[in-house]
């Protein structure tokens, strides 16, 4: 590395880079919801099902998860501003390339090509952000990150939505072409000065293959799972004794190598380790709430996916809000309170979603993905401060890519687990309203809805259609009460973090 660090900017100096690297975290976030929404339509163009076509939404999952960890081995080997403006450049290129795809195995080779190259952008961006800013304005730059990685998901979707509806599926990838090109001479003009000089070294090639083999088995038993109904399927069960072989050879190979490509002794920080376990609950729970209301509303309520991304919207109003209020009170306050805070704000608004009914209107939705917004950045942007707050300098890269790993595993976790809940609890709430229901009153509501529609076959139909949405909204909210309790524990595991002695030691990065 470099003797000296060099001076960080004030002022006006700030903005353009503070724009450049948030612009690049939100760029591969938003990847990761923005097709979510167009893939029947891109499917359907391909000529394939929509479940084939889930196999570019797994492609791109599992190359963004495997080069996320390896980002401070790989900003170590090739210098972190040089791998920063390469990732960029590739990343576009790729987006391009995929806009361009006529076929879906082309689509999905490039998809990979795309998340690889994506990566290592989102945890650079976080430290090249802590390195231009001041040490005193550390806070804000976390602030700001954090509300990026908050509002580009909410995004995803409405974006998603509006480009299928009104132009062509290509422009879902086309869109980085503007985001990328900015970023790239922004990066160009002004990153300069914070590079840092390339440690050759060799290459981890056992680690590096053993993290591909455990991603990508992992990444495939969770996207899977539940279309395959779990274990019951031969490929969930082999996709699960691959992964769980291929993370214990990993991790005891990675411990044992003299140069290994994970840095696993970021697990040693008790602050670092219990940051990133309530990271990951918080993260989990969040996504699982992404991805439930848009399915609620689509498939109960009618909404349309542009409307269903107006529903989850309002959640960036107060992120953008409070954000720069949390960096702020970060150096002031303790951590931990403003976490705590921060979780208790989530559980509110999850409760305020397990009480919804299929009579619900916009603004029922609405309000409680409001307050979620509130909460979100004071969970994200205190988190990552605790955990790398005593890592030493040279650890800080490797600690925000192993975290930023976590919490992207954890996310699709948290978001194939609650569908697979959500479809099970509507099985079993349907079972039980049709075992408690009384037979003569059965007969009585079938006679009255044969004489309003005419026909049995009718009546029946419109009778199983009521239950079936019962059924599911008592699974909805059924998952936002499981939701609130969850929440609410996690409170406890943020009380283990140690106080720091000074409010942030990745500042000094």
């Amino acid at each position: 590395m470099k003797t000296s660090a060099p001076a960080a900017l004030t002022g006006r100096a700030l903005v353009l880079p503070a724009v450049v690297l948030s612009l690049a975290n939100f760029m591969v976030v938003l990847d990761t919801t923005i097709t979510n929404v167009a893939l029947r339509t891109i499917a359907g163009d391909l000529g394939v099902s929509t479940t084939e076509g889930t196999w570019m939404i797994t492609a791109y999952a599992v190359a963004e998860a495997i080069t996320v960890p390896l980002t401070g081995w790989l900003a170590r080997r090739f210098g972190q501003v040089r791998l920063f403006t390469w990732s960029v450049v590739a990343f576009v290129a790729f987006s391009i390339c995929c806009g361009l795809s006529r076929s879906m195995g082309a689509l999905v080779l490039f998809r990979i090509l795309q998340g690889l190259a994506g990566g290592p952008l989102i945890p650079l961006s976080s430290t090249l952000m802590l390195a231009v800013f001041p040490k005193d304005k550390a806070n804000i730059a976390l602030a700001l990150w954090g509300m990026v990685t908050v509002v580009a998901p909410i995004f995803g979707p409405i974006l998603g939505g509006l480009i299928s509806d009104n132009w062509s599926w290509p422009w879902v990838f086309y869109i980085n072409i503007g985001f990328g090109l900015f970023v790239f001479l922004g990066t160009r003009r002004v990153m300069g000065p914070y590079e840092t000089t390339p440690q050759r070294s060799r290459i981890d090639g056992v680690g590096l293959g053993l993290l591909v083999v455990f991603v990508t088995a992992f990444q495939v038993m969770i996207d899977k799972g539940r279309e395959l109904d779990w274990f019951e399927s031969n490929l969930i069960v082999a996709s699960a004794a691959v992964a769980a072989i291929s993370l214990v050879l990993l991790v005891i190979w990675e411990l044992t190598d003299a140069a290994p490509a994970l840095d696993l002794s970021v697990f040693k920080s008790r602050n670092w380790l219990a940051s990133t376990v309530s990271l990951s609950l918080m993260f989990g729970i969040f996504f699982g709430n992404i991805v439930l209301t848009p399915l609620w509303l689509q498939q109960q309520l009618g909404y349309t996916a542009t409307w269903a991304g107006y529903a989850t919207a309002p959640m960036g109003i107060l992120a953008v809000i409070t954000a720069p209020i949390v960096g702020r009170l970060l150096s002031r306050v303790d951590a931990r309170w403003i976490v705590s805070a921060g979780m208790g704000v989530l559980a509110a608004s999850f409760l305020m979603r397990s009480q919804l009914t299929t009579q619900a209107d916009y603004m029922s939705v609405a309000i409680p993905m409001f307050v979620l917004g509130a909460g979100i950045p004071a969970c994200i942007i205190c988190l990552t401060s605790l955990g790398v707050s005593d890592l030493p300098d040279d650890k800080v890269t490797s600690g925000a890519g192993l975290q930023n790993f976590l919490r992207i595993m954890s996310s699709a976790v948290g978001a194939s687990l609650t569908q697979t809940y959500w479809e099970h609890m509507a099985t079993f709430n349907r079972a039980e309203l049709v075992g408690a229901m009384n037979p003569s009153n059965l007969d009585a509501l079938a006679d009255g809805a044969r004489q309003l529609l005419g026909s049995a076959s009718g009546a029946i139909a419109l009778f199983s259609r009521q239950v079936d949405a019962q059924a599911v909204m008592l699974a909805t909210n059924d998952f936002y009460a499981m939701a609130t309790v969850l929440m609410l524990g996690s409170i406890l595991v943020v009380w283990l973090i140690k106080r720091p002695k000074r409010a942030l030691k990745a500042v000094s990065h």
